[in-house]
């Protein structure tokens, strides 16, 4: 089988850990900076084993954070808060 690559780039990153704990969980998360996501940033949610590519415009999307982090509400908020420093 041949393989079709639709790309295969090597690029210097920004990565930043970051470990907090808020009223109701603790969060470490994984934020990688890079050209490729046109402003946004790479947030991999360590303990869940889920990421998304975020930017200000996504943070503020009702519902987003909690559907792709499968946060409750509460838990979606604390880590809203951050990423809305993270990101202004």
């Amino acid at each position: 089988m041949e393989r079709f690559f639709l790309y295969d780039d090597v690029e210097d990153t920004k990565t930043r850990f970051v470990g907090f704990t808020g009223e109701s969980q603790r969060y470490d998360l994984a934020i990688v900076q890079s050209s490729r996501f046109f402003g946004k940033v790479l947030v991999m949610d360590i303990q869940y084993n889920r990421s998304a590519i975020i930017g200000s415009d996504d943070v503020e999307e009702p519902g987003y954070l909690e559907h792709v982090f499968n946060r409750s509400e509460a838990e979606a908020t604390e880590l809203r808060d951050y990423l809305r420093e993270l990101l202004s």
